[in-house]
This record gives C-alpha cells, structure tokens and sequence, in this order.
C-alpha cells in the first residue's frame, strides 16, 4: 500500500498529464475522487481506471473559465464526498510564440486558464474549508512562476501572477491552521501539455532536459495531503531555473532567448495551431507526452552548461555586491 492516506479529492485538469496521474495514484478503496476538466470521455476512461483501483469516483466536465460552473462542481463534491480534504488546482495551457505573433485572444486565454481559473477554484472551495475547518488547496504551477519564459509571455505573467496569488492567500488564511493553501513548482515535465498547446512559432514544440516524469510530480502533490507544505520544489531544474533568476533575472532571460531563438531556428516545421486553447484535444488520456527522445545528448550538455554558466555568474554578482556594501558600511 502506498503512503498516501485515501481521502476525498477534488482534481482539476484530470483528463491528462498531471492531473490524471494525480486521479490515478490516489485511486483506492476509501478514497473519493472528483475528477473536472473539459474533455468528458477522456474524464471517464481516467474514472473507469480509477474505480477498478477501489475509489469511489464522480466525473464533473468543467471549464475552470467559467466561476459558476467551478461553484457548481464544489458544491456537487461537497455531496458527493460529504468533505474535500484536498482540492488539485491544475488546469493549465500556453501558448508559445514571439508575443507579438500571437493573438491577443490567446494571450487573454492563457491568463483565464491558468491564472483566473485557479482563483476561481479557490474562490469556490474555501468557504467549504472554512465550514469544515481544514482542508488543503494545491496550486500546481511550474519553475515559470519564478523563471520567466521567452516566447511564452502571457504563461509567464499567469504563473508569476499565481504565485503572488498564492502567497497573499497564505496571509488572508493564517489564522486557520488547518487550513493550508500548497504551491508546487516543477520544472519542465513529460506531459501532452506540449504538443497539446497552441503554437504559433510555425515549428515543432519540445521541451530541454531535464524531463520530469509525470509520477514524480503527482507523488509530490499527493504527498502534500499527509506532509502540506507551503512551497514544493520538484526536480534539479526547478531548482537550478529559480536559483539562477534570483541572482542575474536579466541575464537568465536574454540566455533563455537565446536557446530557444536557435532551438527554432533549426526545428523541424509544424503547423500554427490554437491547440488546446479554446477546446479540449481530443488525444488526452495520456499521462505522459513521449518528448524524452529530445534533445540528444550534446545539446543537452549545452542546456546543463548554460544553467551552470548562469549560476556562476549570479554567484559572483552576489558576492561582488555584497562585499561593496560592506565596503561602504565599514
């Protein structure tokens, strides 16, 4: 048996990637599962699995961009589960090209999705944990949300947006011990989010090393209902991308340009897509997004040295300025 407590779940964003392989691992007898997103076959085929594990399961098809429908989907989990001991805010997409060759559309989208959405989930099931006492909100929300990412603008707005969402709340819910609001940021993850995303670069989408397994996020979400944190670093990217924005920010996002301007420079074509923006993909299902074949080795090298690279120098910044103010302080 696992470590992870059977409980009552709410989890956003359950038709693929993250989300379904949260559903999946918590599946067992005593657990209840309320799994939302908006594909509702793909919902049912991660229920039908979820089930056979022993959980008790209901499907809520929701547009996290719609408040009312998210009102709606945790007052049917509050019946169906009697409580919620943990609500899995997940849902997330992008949207990758220069900024300005993106529609603006999109740019509002992404926000909508991966920013207001979640303040909507929240919105929703706080006054349920306030009622009942306890309860943990889980922001998923990625090394984005203190890296930010060229040809990515409006994902990084929404991800720093939601961490500074996150970290106000805290504040407001300090007097409810029991009461915990978690923000989980892994770095770049093996997941369909890629090739499900819009792209409007005209070339084919793929992520640098190194990929997390999509597991190894969800254990450290599920992982929060037993042991809840404020903040969950997941995986040496994580790490090393928040490290180096912390000491040279400037620098890590020209660098970054840099990479990603050569990167498709020499992709192969693909076609301009909305991808998942405004409807849902109709291959989800799937836990993982089969990218780890990319890059190969020597290009991978170059991504670790670039990281490297960043470090030393924010290191020395940081030296450098410190040891000018204690100049000017003796």
């Amino acid at each position: 048996m696992s470590e992870f407590p059977s409980a009552n779940v709410v989890v956003m964003g359950a038709s693929s990637g993250i989300g379904q392989a949260v559903a999946e691992m918590l599946a067992r007898p005593g657990a209840a599962l309320v799994l939302a997103a908006r594909n509702a076959d793909a919902l049912n085929a991660v229920a039908a699995r979820c089930r056979d594990a022993g959980a008790r399961v209901t499907v809520v098809p929701t547009d996290v961009t719609d408040a009312a429908a998210v009102r709606t989907l945790a007052e049917q989990a509050r019946l169906f589960a009697g409580t919620i001991d943990m609500w899995v805010s997940n849902a997330g997409v992008g949207a990758v090209g220069r900024f300005q060759d993106v529609p603006i559309q999109a740019h509002e989208q992404v926000v909508r999705i991966n920013l207001i959405g979640h303040m909507h989930d929240a919105h929703a099931v706080l006054p349920i944990f306030l009622a009942q006492g306890f309860g943990t909100f889980v922001n998923v929300i990625s090394v984005g949300g203190f890296c930010a990412a060229p040809y990515a603008a409006a994902y990084s707005a929404s991800k720093f947006g939601l961490r500074g969402f996150s970290e106000a709340l805290r504040g407001e819910l300090s007097a409810h011990p029991h009461i915990h609001v978690c923000d989980v940021y892994p770095g770049f993850v093996d997941t369909p989010g890629i090739s499900h995303g819009a792209n409007y670069t005209g070339r084919r989408l793929s992520a640098p090393p190194p990929l997390l397994e999509t597991r190894r996020v969800a254990a450290a979400i599920a992982n929060l209902l037993a042991h809840p944190r404020d903040t969950v670093m997941v995986g040496s990217g994580a790490w090393g991308g928040r490290f180096a924005h912390m000491l040279a920010p400037a620098l890590t996002a020209r660098i970054m340009n840099r990479v990603l301007t050569r990167y498709f420079a020499r992709a192969d074509a693909a076609p301009v897509t909305d991808g998942n923006l405004f409807a849902p993909a109709a291959d989800e299902g799937h836990v993982d997004g089969g990218l780890r074949t990319w890059p190969r080795s020597r290009e991978k090298r170059q991504v670790l040295a670039v990281v490297t690279i960043l470090m030393v120098l924010g290191l020395t910044t940081f030296f450098r300025t410190h040891r000018h103010t204690d100049g000017e302080a003796r």
